[in-house]
C-alpha cells in the first residue's frame, strides 16, 4: 500500500513545506511519533489534486505552503495521551488558549480516526510569490480556538480575503473544507475512506521515486 503514496514536493514543484509534527513547533511541544522525516507525504490522488492547486494558485500569484499531509496513526494515539496528561502551559497561549487540552478532541479540532491518516488530507497555506511572505489568514496552524472557523467574525478583512482565496483554490481544485479549520483540507473523493494507516513518514521518504505530476487544470 506505501506504493500508493509520495513525498509531494518532489511530485508538485514550487510547494514549500514545514513538516510541524517532524518538529518541535506543535501544540505537544516535541516531535511526534511516526514522523521521522521532515516530509509531507499523502496519496497519489492528492499529489494530483495539489498539482492542480498550486497551477491555480500560481495563476493568482500565490504559492502552497504545506504543514501536515498523512498522518500515522500512531501519531492520533499520542495526541490522545498527552491530552489527558496534566497541563504544563508550554503551548497553550499559542494553541489552545480558551480550552482545556483535554477538549481539544470533544470540539472536534483532534480526531481519534483522522482523514489525515488516510492520507488524503492536508493543512497548508498561501504564501506570496512576490516576496515569499505568507498570506494574512488570522491566526497559525492548529490554533484550537473559534477563531480558526471558516466565517470567524474575529479576523480582518484582509484576513477574511485570504481564507476565501485558499477556499477558493482548493474547492475547485476538489477538495472540500473543514469549518474549525481554516487549513484543513480533505480529498472530495478519497482512495482510501476507510482505511487508516500507520507506517511512518521516513518510510514513504525512503521508498519514493520522484515522478511530477502534470496538473492538467480545467
Amino acid at each position: 500500500m506505501i506504493d500508493d503514496f509520495v513525498v509531494i514536493d518532489e511530485v508538485v514543484p514550487g510547494v514549500r513545506w514545514d513538516a510541524k509534527y517532524a518538529t518541535w513547533d506543535n501544540f505537544t511541544g516535541r516531535p511526534v511519533d511516526g514522523y521521522d522525516a521532515n516530509r509531507v507525504v499523502g496519496t497519489t490522488a492528492l499529489g494530483r489534486a495539489l498539482a492542480r492547486a498550486q497551477e491555480r494558485a500560481g495563476s493568482l500569484g500565490y504559492g502552497l505552503l504545506l504543514w501536515d499531509g498523512y498522518r500515522p496513526q500512531r501519531a492520533t494515539e499520542q495526541f490522545r495521551r498527552w491530552s489527558a496528561q496534566p497541563e504544563d502551559r508550554l503551548t497553550k497561549a499559542r494553541h489552545y488558549p480558551r480550552i482545556d487540552r483535554a477538549e481539544m478532541f470533544e470540539r472536534g479540532y483532534i480526531h481519534a480516526r483522522s482523514g489525515h491518516s488516510r492520507g488524503s488530507a492536508i493543512d497548508l497555506t498561501l504564501f506570496e510569490l512576490d516576496g515569499r511572505d505568507l498570506v494574512p489568514m488570522g491566526g497559525g496552524h492548529d490554533l484550537m480556538d473559534a477563531l480558526s472557523h471558516h466565517g470567524s467574525t474575529g479576523v480582518s478583512p484582509l484576513e477574511r480575503a485570504g481564507r476565501r482565496s485558499l477556499r477558493t483554490i482548493m474547492e475547485l481544485s476538489g477538495f472540500r473544507p473543514y469549518e474549525r479549520e481554516w487549513w484543513h483540507y480533505s480529498l472530495l473523493e478519497e482512495p482510501y475512506p476507510d482505511t487508516y494507516f500507520d507506517f511512518t513518514v521516513a518510510a514513504v521518504v525512503s521508498a519514493s521515486t520522484p515522478v511530477m505530476y502534470a496538473a492538467s487544470v480545467s
